[in-house]
């Protein structure tokens, strides 16, 4: 194990020499030891600013994983209970029978609003209380916790109104005061990142072909109503970097992979969780078709379950969120490994992810 941090080094060194990415960070923790912190390229090519280890990158669904995280906090705490109904904390939710969804379906993307209308624009994912209001007044597609689908967008909006229904504070603070003040991570976990800090951030870019992740899309495809379409030129903007997008987040891979490694267990000192509530959120809470995607997919409580796509049903041991551009961020809790991975050159896969994670793999197994 003494050597990973240079093999991780050298991996993403060589990316980024070959032009496969532009600016990379990956950390990993170890029974709540960090073993991994290396950075690679620029943060911002126009300025050449390198990217550094407390860099924040947008990356997108990352962002569901540090929200779950929030909510199981609170949960810890006795604020709120999983088998709670949503509209008991916010009412107008409850209409069109979406009365039965509870905070547990949220977070296992089974609450069946997935989907928003058409003609919203990025600016309207901006205003919190306009797109709350949307959400709430939408038909589910299906019975709440019946079926499963990816809630790409509405999920950060149905979450975060949970959050801020229940402990009566703006959604920024509760984040600060559950998870990242107690990890010692304030200035490198955020949802609405604060214009003093908007300075440090990671300049994204969308890496060519990045759009064709999904493929040919016929025209009612569900993956088209998902709402609107959130590029590189968007997430650098101030309006959306000051927002409450909850559905991603701004992050460094470092204060992320803390935050999944002091789910297992303690960090520092800190423990976010206990032992049994962890079992709880990181065991298969729903699975099968995603009526999104159309394929196979499990869901624990706001953690997609198994490592990757390609080997989920044999990972079962490992929990996390992937973003749309190929970062990740992921716990296992066979090994007591976390380990994530921001970058700024979005891509349609998650090459460079099981490329460096497959390195980490291997040498916390032959440790």
């Amino acid at each position: 194990m003494t050597d990973v941090q240079s093999q991780v080094q050298k991996a993403i060194d060589e990316l980024v020499e070959t032009g496969a990415e532009r600016g990379l960070q990956v950390a990993v923790y170890k029974d709540g030891e960090q073993l991994v912190d290396a950075v690679a390229g620029v943060a911002d090519p126009e300025t050449g600013r390198p990217v550094t280890t407390d860099t924040p990158f947008f990356s997108y669904s990352i962002g569901k994983g540090v929200a779950a995280t929030v909510v199981h906090v609170l949960a810890e705490r006795g604020v709120l209970d999983y088998d709670t109904q949503i509209s008991e904390l916010w009412p107008e939710f409850g209409a069109y029978g979406k009365e039965r969804a509870t905070i547990r379906h949220a977070l296992s993307q089974s609450a069946g609003v997935p989907g928003l209308p058409d003609g919203l624009t990025v600016e309207d994912l901006c205003d919190w209380e306009k797109m709350c209001a949307i959400v709430a007044d939408e038909e589910p597609w299906w019975e709440p916790g019946e079926k499963v689908g990816y809630h790409a967008i509405t999920w950060g909006y149905i979450v975060g109104e949970i959050i801020r229904r229940a402990t009566g504070k703006p959604i920024p603070e509760v984040l600060q005061e559950e998870v990242a003040d107690p990890l010692g991570v304030a200035d490198e976990l955020f949802f609405a990142v604060p214009a003093s800090e908007q300075g440090r951030l990671a300049q994204l870019e969308d890496a060519p072909g990045s759009e064709e992740m999904f493929g040919e899309l016929s025209e009612d495809s569900p993956i088209l109503k998902l709402g609107p379409d959130l590029k590189a030129e968007h997430v650098n903007r101030a309006d959306v970097r000051s927002a409450n997008i909850l559905a991603g987040g701004t992050v460094t891979a470092r204060a992320v992979a803390r935050m999944y490694a002091a789910l297992l267990g303690e960090v520092d000192g800190v423990r976010l969780i206990s032992p049994e509530r962890l079992r709880e959120v990181s065991a298969v809470a729903i699975s099968g078709e995603d009526q999104i995607f159309g394929f196979p997919t499990t869901w624990g409580l706001g953690y997609s379950i198994g490592q990757f796509m390609s080997n989920a049903q044999e990972t079962q041991h490992v929990f996390g969120v992937g973003g749309i551009g190929g970062s990740y961020a992921y716990a296992d809790k066979a090994t007591g490994t976390t380990f994530a991975l921001m970058k700024n050159w979005l891509t349609a896969d998650f090459g460079t992810v099981e490329q460096v994670g497959g390195i980490v793999t291997r040498a916390v197994a032959e440790s």
